[in-house]
């Protein structure tokens, strides 16, 4: 099993050094995280938290994970980095294949795409996009970056989005990864039959057992269960060399760790602190 560095609201000055030393300790991946924006007033509730509220404030900081990918890409030069998620229903997939393809030239294929449709209706419509129909349209994005990215002339014609031939270049030299997120059957059934792994939000491991269980039957079903696949997992219940060793058997092969919150240390603290428990918790647990 792998284990990612999640690096969601630290400050921003802070991150080329974590990514830095998070590459000599041997973890495999850094996990990039997605706002756009924070809204005073949010018309719906946050799904991943029981009382529906945000874990962050209007202060906290953020990055565009694609902007993230090619700056921290560009101090390192083994550790590999993925969006954990993007928030595809606000966005244009035609950009977007320009974006993603340009980050993985950039950084020589160390990219993963992991993609969610969004939960906050503010970010669809202040970006010009409707709330209405998003799972649909975020299936069709999908196909357009995809075909995008494959490299050659391609052309699009769908319900949301048309386009005649075009090409961008130069095209990834090795497939781009996509990761789905999200826990309903809808976001099961699109990463099985589309992805080439699933990524959770922060989940319990007994719920967590059960969506693989599910993943499997699914991917059976659309004839894919021969194929490479990866579980990403933020697990909040399962920690230490057998909370670890559970996860695996249960089919995780990455597990997302903040190793400086095991130490009390929060996102504002001292990047020397948490450059410490980087090394600590790999010295424990990553051979």
């Amino acid at each position: 099993m792998k284990f990612t560095v999640g690096i969601a609201m630290n400050p921003l000055d802070q991150l080329p050094a974590l990514v830095q030393t998070a590459e000599e300790c041997g973890y495999s991946s850094i996990a990039l995280p997605d706002s756009l924006f924070f809204m005073e007033k949010q018309s719906a509730a946050y799904p991943y938290t029981p009382d529906g509220s945000r874990m962050w404030n209007e202060e906290t900081p953020w990055v565009d994970p694609l902007i993230a990918a090619a700056a921290l890409g560009a101090v390192t030069s083994k550790i590999r980095f993925y969006t954990q998620v993007l928030k595809l229903g606000s966005r244009n997939p035609v950009l977007l294949a320009r974006q993603v393809g340009s980050v993985a030239n950039l950084i020589g294929n160390r990219f993963g795409f992991g993609v969610g449709i969004g939960w906050a209706p503010e970010e669809f419509e202040w970006c010009g996009v409707p709330y209405k129909n998003r799972g649909a349209r975020v299936d069709e994005m999908i196909e357009v970056i995809k075909l995008i990215l494959d490299g050659g002339m391609v052309e699009y014609h769908g319900e949301f989005f048309d386009f005649d031939r075009l090409q961008m270049s130069p095209a990834p030299t090795s497939p781009v990864p996509f990761y789905v997120g999200g826990h309903t059957d809808v976001a099961l059934r699109r990463a099985a039959r589309v992805g080439d792994g699933w990524t959770s939000a922060m989940i319990k491991f007994d719920d967590l057992v059960q969506i693989i269980s599910r993943l499997g039957e699914l991917r059976e079903k659309y004839g894919r269960a021969g194929q490479p696949f990866e579980i990403q997992a933020v697990c909040v219940d399962r920690f230490g060399k057998d909370g670890y060793s559970q996860l695996a058997d249960a089919g995780v092969t990455d597990t997302i760790v903040v190793p400086w919150i095991f130490d009390g240390i929060g996102f504002d603290g001292p990047l020397e602190a948490k450059q410490e428990s980087l090394r600590k918790f790999a010295d424990k647990y990553i051979e």
